[in-house]
This record gives structure tokens, sequence and C-alpha cells, in this order.
């Protein structure tokens, strides 16, 4: 089934080892020592979960479609049903039941990224479901149990770098509203239907770049088919990505046919901001705004004021600016690329601002590590029960991206999995040894960054650089954490966290 869809109906329409603290860093276990992805503490886990006794029901289809990206007119994959501007929406506690069709070529799923839902509707083929064949239908349905900022994407190869993605927003009708409008802004880097696909792409950079890491192009990046050399950022602890996209976008539409975004002067807007992107990193802000940060990754923190944020791949963060009068530029910068998202704030009279409008640089980027949890979601003080070390290995060169040294087997994703207990206080050790940054990601569950930092699902960690993240073992099952660059993850970097029997 082909479908065609313009640009607003798409989206915007739519080797160390590092030691263990607590207990022994976690051993592989045979898989039947793990629980089932269908098992009575997945039910038990789901059946606790705050319940209002409405359901929201939404039916999508997963289509082949055509774009309209300013101008260019491009094949690719969809969602029908769901945009930027109309996301799938529900209020914590709500029942959330989509019917999804595939009406592709190719198995997909659906993940639903950030939220701790139950295990069996996580949507990672071979670990929590079947992949929903060609011609099939499957229906996710759970309690939505947080409020926040979230979406959702397949977790099939690299289905991601199509147009596979919306928003999913859980309101708290508990939540005071100090705003007068909201809006959903993602981002996200584009080459589907353009120049090459996912799937080409991801097969050259499998071929590895034979010690040309360190090539000096003068501080610009040099394109070679479809990847990049000396694409290099300071805010990214240096290499800063591997592909070349020809577009940025913001909902959907490239800097030369700008989404505009119209407010009266004065007025307070929330801003919910989703990189969707597959590789690239962006520091976004509004010029002439300042951006009150007030969540990340769906849970607050203190206010914090920032002239511009970075976002990389599958980070939210929720702002609050205040309107000025006139137009100005809503910018993504893709960090080291020399390129850019742009959209339109429009209050007033005026010029629109030109494509190449760029931020300023007059305070340091904010960063996850800026902003202190919300007193009422922090952590609260606890010895960690278990502790696992996750060292992030690999080379550009090699294209052998990996967690400790071992890439999963996605046909055997419980082979080297690493054992927690349900109740169990449990620390992340990850460190990156690797010469690039990695943006990481974990299913099923939120983590505290350290010193009452900020509660996330999704961590840049830079190169060099060593975290250690906890979080409570509160949500049964089989669960991933990776790395959300989609091609690192594609690759090989992720392992399979698992609650034991």
């Amino acid at each position: 089934m082909t479908g065609s869809l313009n640009r607003r109906q798409f989206l915007a329409a739519g080797t160390l080892t590092l030691a263990a603290m607590g207990l022994a860093a976690c051993t592989p276990r045979q898989s039947s020592a793990f629980l089932s992805p269908t098992a009575d503490a997945v039910d038990a886990a789901e059946a606790s979960r705050l319940t209002t006794g409405q359901t929201v029901t939404r039916t999508l289809s997963a289509e082949p479609v055509t774009l309209d990206l300013g101008g260019k007119t491009v094949k690719t994959w969809g969602y029908r049903g769901v945009t930027a501007a109309e996301p799938i929406r529900g209020n914590v506690g709500d029942l959330l039941r989509v019917t999804l069709t595939n009406d592709l070529p190719d198995p997909t799923t659906v993940h639903w990224h950030g939220l701790a839902l139950r295990n069996d509707m996580d949507g990672v083929p071979g670990l929590t479901q079947p992949a929903i064949a060609a011609g099939d239908t499957f229906t996710y349905e759970f309690a939505l149990p947080h409020a926040g900022t979230y979406w959702f994407h397949p977790h099939v190869g690299t289905q991601l770098d199509r147009g596979l993605y919306a928003p999913l927003i859980i309101d708290d009708p508990r939540e005071r509203g100090d705003y007068d409008r909201e809006w959903v802004i993602v981002l996200d880097d584009w080459l589907d239907g353009i120049n090459a696909t996912p799937d080409d792409v991801f097969a050259e950079l499998s071929r590895g770049m034979g010690g040309m890491g360190g090539m000096d192009h003068g501080g610009m990046p040099m394109r070679m088919g479809n990847t990049l050399m000396g694409a290099t950022s300071d805010l990214l602890g240096g290499d800063a990505g591997d592909v070349y996209y020809p577009l940025y976008l913001i909902n959907g539409r490239p800097q030369l046919d700008p989404e505009t975004f119209t407010a009266k002067p004065g007025e307070r807007i929330r801003l919910r901001i989703i990189n969707a992107g597959g590789d690239t990193a962006f520091r976004f802000g509004v010029t002439g705004h300042q951006l009150t940060i007030t969540h990340t990754d769906g849970y607050p923190v203190a206010p914090h004021e920032a002239e511009s944020i970075v976002i990389g791949m599958g980070e939210r963060y929720d702002a609050i600016l205040t309107a000025g009068d006139g137009m100005f530029a809503v910018v993504a910068e893709a960090l080291g690329k020399v390129d850019q998202a742009l959209a339109i704030l429009s209050t007033g009279a005026g010029s629109p601002p030109p494509a190449g409008t760029t931020l300023s640089q007059a305070r340091t980027p904010t960063i996850a590590a800026d902003l202190t949890a919300a007193e009422e979601v922090a952590l609260a003080p606890k010895r960690a029960d278990r502790t696992i070390a996750l060292e992030l290995t690999g080379t550009m060169e090699k294209y052998d991206w990996a967690i400790n040294g071992t890439r999963l087997d996605m046909d055997d994703p419980l082979r080297d999995a690493l054992a927690i207990s349900e109740g169990e206080r449990v620390a992340l050790t990850i460190t990156n040894s690797t010469t690039m940054w990695h943006p990481m990601h974990l299913h099923g569950h939120t983590y505290q960054h350290p010193d009452g930092g900020p509660r996330k699902d999704t961590s840049i960690v830079l190169p060099g650089q060593s975290f250690r993240l906890e979080f409570d073992a509160d949500n049964p099952g089989r669960w991933l954490t990776h790395c959300h660059n989609l091609y690192h993850g594609e690759a090989g970097m992720m392992a399979t966290i698992a609650y034991q029997q």
C-alpha cells in the first residue's frame, strides 16, 4: 500500500574494566534464568500502576509514503495517523491501546522510547516480542506511567532513519500549566530518498574507515560517499558524527521552507523538543530569547536558564520561553556538520530570519550535567545493591562498536545478558573508551545522574568520560541498553539487562 503525504501530514505535520562497586558486576546467565516478557511479575507490575479507567485508542499504519521536503520529493516510510502537531496524547494512568498495521514490505515493531511500560509492549524483536510481519497487525496496550515528553519509533534495523517516528505526550492534569501555548518540536537529520537509503549508509559504514579517522580537513567535514570525515565538535569531545545528511528538519521541514510558529508578544510558550535524528546532536535555541529548562526526558528539573541546549539522539527537553516582539529564528545547529535546521517564531511585524541565521555564542550551551532533578522525582538515597560495569568499545576504522567488547547478537539477545533482581538499587557505571561520543539509552527505566543530577533515560557519554548512574529495579522483564546513534547500535553497541527468575 503506497500513500502520499505532504510535509505537514508527515511530521510538521507528522581494553578497560571498571572496578565494581557494591556487589560484583553481573555475569552472563542462561536464558532460562531470566523472566519472560509475559511473566506473572510483568503483569503484577502493570497492575500496580496508577489507572484512571480511561482508554486512549489509536489506529496507525506503517507504510511507504511520498513526502515533499521543501520541493524535494522523496519516497520513504512513515506512520499514517500521527503528526508532530497531533501526536498521540493521554493522561497519566490512561490505558493506551494502539493498533498498528504493517503495510511495509519488511517486518517492523514500535518501541515507546523512555516509558517504564510493561515488558511485552517494549517493541524489541527477539527480546520482548516477535517482529510484526508485513501485512500483519499488532495491538500495543499498556498504562501510561509518567507524565512527560516521549516518542515512538521502530526497533528493527535502520528503520528509524526513515520517517517512522512521532511524539507521545503524557499529561498530568494536576500539573499547573504556567504557559499560554505549547509547541512540540521534532528535530531530525534526513537522507532517505535523496542520496541513499539508511541500509545503504549502514553497509557503507560497516566497511570501516581503514585508518582515515585522523585526517585533517582544515576544520571542515569532508563528504566521502554517504559518510563524513572530520566532523568535529568540542561540545561532543571531538568526532561529532559519521553520516552525511543533505537535510536537517524541524517538524518535517528544511530551513529553505521553514515551519512558522505564531504567538503574541509576551506569551509564555512551552517547548517540547525531541531529537529524532539518527547520527546528529543538535544545539537548540531561539534567537533573541532565553530558555528556562523545566524537564528532561519527561522528568522535572529545577528551572535552569539557558541560551541554548545540547540535545543528543533520543533525548527530550522541555523549556519555557517568553515570546518577544518580531520574527526570530528557531535554530537546531547540527553539531560538527556545518549545517542546521531552522523554523520561525513570529509574533509581529518584521522580515523572516534568513536561512543560515546562527545562535548566539555568548553563553556556554547547557548540558544534562548542568541540571538538578526536582525534589519530587529525585531518587531517595540508598546504597546500591548491584553494580553493572558497561565499557563502550570500538572504532570508526573497524566499525566494531560494542559494550564490554561484545557485539550484541539480536538473534540471541540473552546470550550475554546482565542479571538484576526486582527491588534492587542498581548502579550503571558507563565508561566510554572510544574516541567518539555515544548517546546511551536504557529501556524500561529512568536513572538519575550523579550528585542529584536529572532523571533521564538517554544520556550523552563523551570520549574518556565515566558515569555512575543509578536506578531502582522496579519494572521486571528483559531490557536493552544501547547507543542511540542508530548506526552504532545497529553495529552491536547494545547489551541486555534482564531480571532474574
